[in-house]
């Protein structure tokens, strides 16, 4: 069977080619291990996407099944396309198919409202019959083995998001899948460096145990459940693209780094790698900050890392508490501290628009970023996602769902979305370009905004650090030609199996 998988644009962001999507191009692996052939498409930065999948199903030997993956921002790219198809191209394909996070989280959401049995919030389960009407299958949790399963059936939903399910992924089974087939994908074209060496992501492991209450997926397993794969095959993949690829910068995207017992030898083998092939890698990575030691620190500053990234979120011991981070301010401060002194440069990712928030709390958290000088940072406004205790537990009342602190009884309120229309995001144009739909009793929406700003500037002129440039997005030009049917498609946009 041929199947196209396609990757939505994300105009959202600054730039659409730092990260290449990990979690497809492990769906297209799988696919074509199987026997499958895969075509993929990569709109990431195309601005006339529409006009892509035109010429894709004018190709004589076009896909008749079609495969799209979204978080939840992207989401409204993906019903833009999927509602082209149905209205244009129903004859010309089979079936279409939604996986991903939001789709997978919407997913857990509902069953969740359905279990707590909510007066007047039904949200999860809206967005669900919407997609559901919009795309034949939906795909939920891990899609490495449910995606033959989405193959079988002509309607429904497919549910990997469980445990006991025979298709959730175990440490074992995740560390058997093949490689990520980048190959699918024009890997020049992501731009992405590390200390001046160009730099390509991988997954070493799923999940965080944590409970942070504004985090996404913490009421999934899909995101919840620790997975990890051996030390050997995160060498081995590290391995594959410095060969296949030159890269000698990676940048490790999973959740937490340090919440695998086996970091500090996974650290020692990538350090045993460089010496083998005598190089030097450059690494960065996130860690949990209340874990982070010095014996890790050593062992990531020998392997190579040089920047790490760590979600302190606030500089205020009130909202870290109600956000159950459980790292404080003082534990925040003392993990910068060891990363400097073994020379590794701190980002701090920090949020506003927690429940109960306030300009005092806010300018705590600039205090606490002014008095620690990380080496760089942003502070983005907090996003109700699916999958998080701020989005799981709001109660509607009538015009906006509330959030409520069961400790502290301070509130998050928020706009009623329609996710599948509405462009909700953590991080876009950093000066200028956020939209709040979170507010508290003590700041209103357009405060947050204003605040968020005026934090942003001041911290960035004190501590010298720059705005991240935008890189504009790319424009696809129909082209006649024999190479592929009846029109070229260009690599960069579209790849197929061998």
């Amino acid at each position: 069977m041929k199947i196209c998988l396609i990757t939505p644009p994300s105009p959202f962001l600054l730039d659409e080619r730092v990260f290449m999507h990990i979690g497809v191009l492990k769906i297209a692996a799988v696919l074509e291990e199987k026997g499958h052939q895969v075509d993929f498409i990569d709109l990431s930065a195309v601005k006339n996407y529409i006009e892509v999948v035109d010429d894709y199903l004018a190709l004589e030997d076009s896909a008749k099944v079609i495969g799209i993956t979204a978080t939840t921002p992207q989401v409204p790219f993906a019903v833009i396309l999927a509602n082209h198809l149905n209205d244009n191209h129903k004859g010309a394909i089979d079936k279409t198919l939604l996986g991903g996070p939001h789709v997978t989280l919407m997913y857990a959401a509902s069953k969740r409202e359905k279990q707590k049995n909510f007066v007047g919030s039904s949200r999860a389960t809206d967005d669900v019959k919407t997609l559901s009407d919009i795309f034949d299958v939906l795909v939920c949790g891990d899609g490495e083995e449910a995606i033959f399963e989405a193959l079988k059936i002509d309607k429904g939903i497919i549910d990997a998001d469980d445990k006991d399910s025979p298709l959730f992924l175990t440490s074992e089974k995740l560390t058997k899948m093949p490689l990520p087939a980048r190959h699918l994908i024009d890997v020049d074209s992501y731009k992405y460096f590390i200390e001046g060496e160009p730099s390509i992501s991988l997954i070493a492991q799923l999940g965080c145990p944590f409970q942070c209450t504004f985090c996404s997926g913490r009421n999934s397993p899909f995101l919840r459940k620790i997975r990890t794969r051996t030390t050997q095959s995160v060498v081995d993949e590290i391995e594959h693209l410095y060969l296949a690829y030159g890269m000698k910068g990676f940048m490790l995207y999973d959740d937490e780094l340090n919440v695998n017992k086996q970091m500090v030898h996974l650290m020692k083998e990538i350090t045993k790698l460089q010496k083998k092939h005598n190089t030097e890698f450059k690494l960065r990575g996130f860690i949990k900050a209340e874990l982070f030691t010095d014996e890790q620190a050593e062992a990531m500053y020998e392997a190579g890392f040089r920047w790490l990234l760590t979600g302190f979120e606030s500089g205020d011991e009130r909202i870290l508490r109600n956000i159950k981070k459980r790292a404080t301010r003082d534990d925040n401060t003392r993990c910068v501290e060891i990363g400097r002194n073994h020379g590794l440069k701190i980002k701090a990712l920090m949020s506003i628009g927690h429940a109960g928030e306030s300009t005092e709390t806010i300018d705590n958290t600039k205090k606490w970023l002014l008095e620690t000088k990380p080496d760089d940072f942003d502070c983005t406004i907090i996003t109700t996602y699916p999958g998080s205790p701020y989005f799981d537990d709001a109660v509607f009342n009538g015009t906006h769902y509330t959030y409520t602190d069961k400790r502290t009884g301070d509130q998050l309120h928020q706009a009623q979305l329609n996710y599948c229309v509405d462009q909700d995001y953590y991080k876009g144009d950093p000066d200028g370009g956020y939209v709040s739909y979170v507010w508290t009793n003590h700041i209103s929406a357009v405060d947050l905004v204003t605040e968020r700003e005026k934090l942003e500037r001041e911290v960035r002129k004190e501590l010298n650090i720059a705005f991240n440039p935008a890189r504009p997005g790319l424009t696809y030009e129909h082209s006649m030609g024999a190479g592929l049917g009846n029109v070229n498609i260009p690599d960069y946009i579209l790849r197929r199996t061998n």
